[in-house]
């Protein structure tokens, strides 16, 4: 049996294969992310609102909208250190509408945690710096160390009989208390806060002498006196404390901690994807009433490549493995 197409069936199937042809091109660049972003982006931060981490992913959130053109809606998801918020983002779709702001903490906690539900190395992939916050060392104005070289020959003479005051255990604070401990060979007793204003009410109240903590939480109480800055924890002194010396300027090799905020998304993420928040990343850190809104945070804006990031994090999964070994850091 032969069969007979008229005219205008014939004509229909031309035209839905025409269709089908242009149609593909159209999917496979929204497949490939070419198109982005197209709806509404989830910014999840895996720590309570009102927290640093939130603080610093709302001065740039508004920007980060205005210049991607869609709504950027923050999604705060706190608890265990941040990480329910991570794996969140871990196992959300790799299409670049769910992405995570985080700190410094994404690449100590593998350290300190017997076990997490998401592999930092693996299954996430980075996007860019946002920010880069140094944790400062301060002391109670009696305390009769001003300097780190004096803090270093007083541990010395007495050990165990100082003690460093941190927002928690395994924080950045408490990372930079025992690589202190390492690089001088001193031995001081951590003394774990819930938080930062607590841990400085101490401080100023002599309960403990000593306390690294970001910034922000003593900025106020070092410049009305109340408070004395030794040293920061990062390479370069901070813009917020300029005279404030650097622990590498203060004689001790190779330190540096650095609380940075970044953005990340699943692995697997189009490229495209990642090379548009990256850009919006670059843009946003260098405008003039950001980095202003950073700086009275005590943080910098930094910007720079998906790979810079990348690297940064490679080097700090095996730094703070090797920190929380020897000087044995654990969370249960």
């Amino acid at each position: 049996m032969k069969l007979f197409f008229a005219p205008w069936h014939r004509a229909g199937m031309l035209a839905l294969a025409a269709l089908a042809a242009f149609a593909s091109p159209l999917a496979a660049q929204a497949d490939n992310g070419s198109d982005y972003p197209n709806k509404p982006i989830r910014l999840v931060v895996p720590y309570p609102p009102g927290g640093g981490t939130d603080v610093i992913a709302r001065i740039v959130q508004e920007r980060f909208s205005a210049l991607l053109g869609q709504q950027v809606l923050i999604d705060n998801r706190g608890g265990a250190a941040g990480s329910i918020g991570t794996e969140l983002v871990a196992k959300s779709p790799p299409d670049g509408y769910t992405v995570l702001f985080t700190l410094s903490s994404h690449t100590i906690n593998p350290a300190i945690y017997a076990k997490l539900s998401f592999d930092t190395a693996k299954d996430f992939a980075p996007v860019g710096m946002v920010a880069s916050l140094p944790q400062i060392l301060v002391a109670n104005t009696q305390f009769p160390a001003n300097t780190v070289a004096e803090l270093v020959a007083l541990a010395k003479a007495k050990p165990d009989s100082i003690s460093f005051a941190s927002v928690g255990n395994g924080s950045p604070g408490h990372l930079a208390g025992e690589l202190l401990k390492l690089r001088t060979g001193t031995q001081m007793t951590h003394v774990p806060y819930r938080g930062g204003g607590p841990a400085v009410t101490d401080v100023m109240g002599g309960q403990v002498p000593l306390l690294w903590v970001s910034i922000p939480a003593a900025a106020q109480f070092v410049k009305a006196g109340k408070l004395k800055a030794l040293a920061v924890s990062t390479t370069r002194r901070s813009a917020a404390f300029p005279d404030v010396p650097t622990m590498q300027e203060a004689g001790i090799a190779d330190f540096d901690v650095d609380s940075w905020y970044a953005v990340f998304v699943p692995a697997k993420t189009p490229k495209p994807a990642i090379d548009r928040l990256n850009r919006v990343i670059n843009t946003v850190v260098k405008e003039p009433e950001i980095r202003d809104k950073l700086l009275a945070q005590g943080s910098e804006g930094v910007g720079g490549t998906p790979e810079q990031l990348g690297k940064v994090v490679t080097a700090e999964l095996v730094r703070w493995q090797k920190l929380a070994r020897e000087a044995n850091i654990k969370v249960d």
